[in-house]
């Protein structure tokens, strides 16, 4: 690692959105530590890129003991920190809300939100003690940050809240030179949303294909945002297939 290349931490790095962006990143220059649960797609992502730059480290967000092993990785194997995308997120079976169990319910706020609040706490940490101090953190939203699908409450509940951690971040550590903005996703084709090609259940009732854009466009979006100066923020964004049912949903 020289001096002045950067080092980003990508959360749920092994699929998806994910591993795109890593990818992106990785393609860049960056120095980048992929996380997840699972060692066996982080370690594909690494080999594939073949650059040296990836660095595989397995870690349950969720768990605070966890992430701070992440962290103290980062900051002995790095001294520093210039990006977090806090990506890793799962949902819950899309039944009646009434029919959700408390498990599950709490199995996704302990991921998508209370994940991204413990690597948002480490970032934050090391980007406001490094030199120079600073840095960004990019936390990903979705669609339903604005508008639920149905038979979606725990995910959607924690992608609201997301947003308000965003614009809390962005308040709170501008005396830090910490950035921090959102991407709201909608349809992007990964190995997940594959499914939505067949057809989504809609607010009305019935089942309708939804139009679905390449995940890369969501990869050099991310990276548009990651390049910025500092001084300069993406406080949102919201980057969708164009024909998708959500302007105008319901």
């Amino acid at each position: 690692m020289t001096p002045n290349s950067k080092v980003a931490l990508v959360t749920g790095a092994g699929t998806g959105i994910g591993r795109a962006v890593a990818q992106a990143l990785l393609q860049d220059g960056y120095s980048v530590v992929l996380v997840g649960r699972r060692a066996e797609p982080l370690n594909a992502v690494a080999q594939a890129d073949g650059s040296g730059r990836a660095h595989p480290f397995c870690a349950d967000v969720s768990q605070p003991e966890s992430v701070d092993q992440l962290f103290a990785m980062i900051k002995d194997k790095f001294g520093r920190l210039d990006l977090l995308f806090n990506n890793a997120g799962l949902g819950a079976p899309k039944v009646n809300i009434e029919d959700i169990t408390f498990a599950q319910w709490q199995d996704v706020v302990n991921v998508n939100l209370t994940g991204s609040f413990l690597c948002a706490q480490g970032a934050i940490r090391i980007m406001k003690n490094q030199t120079p101090q600073g840095g960004r953190i990019i936390n990903n939203g979705s669609i339903s940050a604005h508008a639920p699908r149905p038979n979606s409450g725990p995910y959607t509940s924690t992608k609201h809240a997301i947003t308000g951690l965003t614009k809390s971040i962005s308040l709170d550590c501008r005396k830090y030179n910490i950035a921090c903005g959102q991407i709201d996703i909608g349809n992007a084709l990964t190995e997940l949303s594959a499914r939505m090609t067949k057809g989504v259940l809609q607010a009305h009732g019935e089942i309708a294909v939804e139009p679905m854009m390449d995940v890369q466009e969501v990869a050099d979006a991310v990276l548009h945002m990651a390049k910025l100066p500092l001084s300069t923020n993406v406080q949102f964004m919201t980057i969708m297939a164009t024909n998708m049912p959500f302007v105008g949903r319901g």
